[in-house]
């Protein structure tokens, strides 16, 4: 009997195995650090495993268009998801906002205690800008500075970086003096101005299923989870609002 009993607790482990599944997920640069504590989660959860690429939003979705194998997209903007779907690359009915971001001037060298005033002001030689075309918090930033009169006066200080993680980098190596980046990336840090939100249109971060995941059951089970009392903790806590 003790054999029989063994052998039935093996069979069930590697059932168990078996049904253990890996999702590829395309995501958002400025969601890197809730992604990695969400897919903890998730697999403590279910046991299947994930695997992110974090990048632009505009690169990951031509990467997509390409054929690249990405089972769900995390992206930092509306647009993609809907356009997955309008595309043929995503499921209908499966497109939600999973967070919405905020924007956040930040400096490790400058005052920020007004930022208004420290882009007015002009008193710095680099001010670094995720791309706006390819990532929606540097488009948010190209509209702040529309919407305060300065983009003309501040387009020849701009160091663009490829997304907001890049663009972190180089205020915290100190090639910029202050830069735009994800209010996300800058939780209990000094010298940073979180931007109005009436300065910018909102940063819908919208999530869908790709229809190269829609077989994964961790594909699927990993887009039901986002949704989840537990996720929508995770991504609070980590600087963005959740409806």
């Amino acid at each position: 009997m003790r054999r029989l009993g063994a052998a039935l607790t093996m069979v069930g482990l590697l059932a168990g195995a078996a049904q253990a599944e890996t999702v590829h997920i395309a995501v958002a640069a400025n969601f890197t650090a809730a992604a990695e504590q969400l897919a903890a989660l998730f697999t403590a959860e279910t046991g299947h495993e994930v695997t992110y690429s974090f990048g632009a939003t505009g690169l990951l979705y031509t990467q997509i268009s390409q054929g690249a194998p990405f089972e769900l997209l995390l992206a930092a903007d509306d647009q993609r998801p809907a356009r997955a779907v309008a595309e043929g690359f995503g499921v209908a009915g499966t497109v939600f906002t999973y967070a919405i971001g905020a924007l956040a001037l930040y400096s490790t060298s400058l005052d920020m205690s007004n930022g208004q005033a420290v882009l007015s002001g002009g008193g710095f030689d680099k001010l670094a800008i995720a791309d706006p075309e390819t990532a929606p918090y540097g488009r948010a930033a190209a509209e702040t500075m529309a919407a305060l009169g300065l983009s003309e006066a501040i387009t020849p200080k701009l160091v663009t970086g490829e997304n907001v993680s890049q663009t972190l980098q180089f205020v915290e190596t100190g090639n910029a003096e202050l830069g735009f980046v994800a209010a996300s990336q800058v939780i209990g840090k000094a010298g940073v101005w979180i931007v109005p939100a009436d300065l910018y249109d909102p940063i819908r971060q919208d999530a869908v299923l790709l229809r190269t995941g829609e077989a994964n059951p961790a594909a699927v089970a990993f887009i039901d989870f986002l949704r989840s009392a537990e996720a929508i903790a995770v991504i609070e806590a980590s600087g963005y609002f959740v409806e």
